[in-house]
């Protein structure tokens, strides 16, 4: 029977498996190797049955009963149903057979990390880098353990242990990446990512990563350079392509921009992001029939994409559809209810409709979320300023610099209310608070309220400070 059944490694894998069901529906027993019944048993992981994948385990501890690697195999389908302990128990009878085999520890490590054990999931990790004859993977599994501490230097320290092993992981350059943004670090990043490059000149990757580096630091001219040598190196890399393309945007060139994302679609298929990035440039082209058609695009592929809804409505009331575009806005607002953009669109919209209470309502929400707008505070009080609440447009007005107490729009606005309320001597104080913040802008007094301009005692006070 052995010479009959015994196959070897050296068939095909698929052939080994069609002979191992052969052998189930028969209900035989024939004879494999351990590098079959490996091969066997990696069929059905990948196949995402680990049922199938234990019973070989059993057949091939049967017949191999010295081999190690089935309980670690056997010990990963246990994590993979989540059978902790069973795992364990596999990983301890491998350990017995062949305690020098790294992948015992690796898997003891990711185990305990999942339990958020961290120091056992280190020691273990630590112990298979030693045994370990190719120990990039295991450094990225210490760094991520580091990373989950929130220790993001010792992560790159492994990080950068793990690309000397093997310079092309680009999954270490990637959260190489992520740990220096977290840190708020993009020199350190440029620099590393400019030394990685003499040494690999064609890593699209680092490439890659060095201009979303010099994008965090909106050295937007120098990330269209290094998006363009990643898509040199890899001209099917679409993300490069994207990302150029939100580059351009930011310098303000949305026709080349609107080409490069364009571009991505020879790539990849469209998507809403890319649907939607090309609607604001049209948006911002100001052409509003393109932009629209662009955020529908993105809609349909997504409905819950809440910017794609809100440039909708930006189109409409572009248009003066004011009633319309409030539609929309209410439609990214129902997915995004924190958003102070789409308040602030929403009181905008129902100020031009007239709807002033509906309007205030929206203004206080944008103020909550962003109490950094200044142009909502100046906004929301010129609202109550119509309804001839002074009072609280100088408390508005006074919150608003609490908040942002460097806004010189805001202080000359104080000192206009302060007039109009008839509190002379705090606006004449408050004046010289507007004209020390910046002088320059005092003519925003007199376009609120023109009339100050014969004002004497305020028209030398500001020569005072212009001199």
């Amino acid at each position: 029977m052995e010479d009959d059944f015994e196959f070897e490694f050296a068939e095909d894998p698929k052939l080994s498996v069609e002979r191992y069901e052969e052998m189930i529906r028969n209900q035989d027993q024939y004879f494999f190797d351990a590098l079959a019944f490996e091969n066997i048993v990696d069929y059905y992981i990948d196949k995402n049955d680990p049922i199938k994948g234990l019973q070989v385990i059993e057949y091939a501890v049967s017949q191999h009963p010295f081999a190690a690697i089935f309980h670690i195999k056997k010990a990963q389908l246990y994590v993979f149903t989540n059978e902790i302990d069973l795992a364990f128990e596999s990983l301890e009878k491998a350990e017995l057979l062949e305690p020098s085999d790294a992948d015992i520890y690796m898997i003891k490590g990711n185990i305990y990390e999942s339990m958020e054990r961290h120091d056992d999931a280190l020691e273990n990790l630590k112990k298979a880098l030693e045994m370990a004859e190719i120990k990039d993977e295991v450094l990225m599994q210490i760094s991520f353990v580091y990373q989950n501490m929130g220790d993001y230097e010792e992560a790159i320290k492994y990080l950068k242990l793990c690309l000397e092993n093997n310079m092309e992981n680009q999954d270490a350059l990637y959260e190489m990446a992520f740990c220096y943004d977290v840190l708020d670090k993009q020199e350190e990043s440029i620099l590393f990512y400019e030394q990685y490059i003499d040494s690999e000149p064609y890593s699209f990757a680092a490439w890659y990563n060095l201009g979303n580096a010099f994008h965090k630091l909106s050295l937007f001219e120098k990330a269209i350079d290094a998006y363009d040598y990643a898509i040199l190196i890899k001209e099917s890399f679409a993300s490069a392509y994207f990302n150029k393309g939100n580059a351009l945007v930011q310098l303000d060139r949305f026709n080349e921009a609107i080409e490069v994302y364009r571009q991505t679609f020879e790539y990849e298929p469209p998507n809403a992001d890319t649907y939607c990035a090309m609607g604001e440039c049209y948006e911002k082209l100001e052409k509003m029939d393109e932009a629209r058609s662009f955020y529908k695009k993105a809609v349909k592929m997504d409905t819950k994409m809440a910017d794609a809804w809100y440039g909708i409505g930006v189109t409409l009331d572009f248009e003066d559809r004011h009633f319309e575009s409030l539609h929309f806005y209410k439609k990214a607002l129902n997915i995004d209810d924190e958003n102070p953009d789409y308040w602030f669109a929403i009181a905008d919209a129902h100020y031009k409709l007239n709807n002033l209470t509906e309007s205030v309502i929206a203004y206080e929400k944008v103020i909550e979320f962003n109490p950094l707008d200044v142009e909502a505070w100046l906004d929301y009080s010129s609202i109550v300023f119509e309804q001839n609440d002074l009072k609280k447009c100088v408390e508005i007005i006074a919150e608003g610099i609490k908040n942002n107490p460097d806004s010189a729009d805001l202080y000359y606005r104080f000192v206009a209310y302060l007039f109009a309320d008839g509190q002379y001597n705090e606006a004449l104080n408050q004046l010289q608070i507007a004209l020390s913040t910046d002088v320059e802008k005092h003519f925003l007094l007199f376009e609120y309220l023109p009339q100050l301009q014969s004002n004497k005692v305020i028209v030398d006070i500001i020569n005072s400070y212009s001199k």
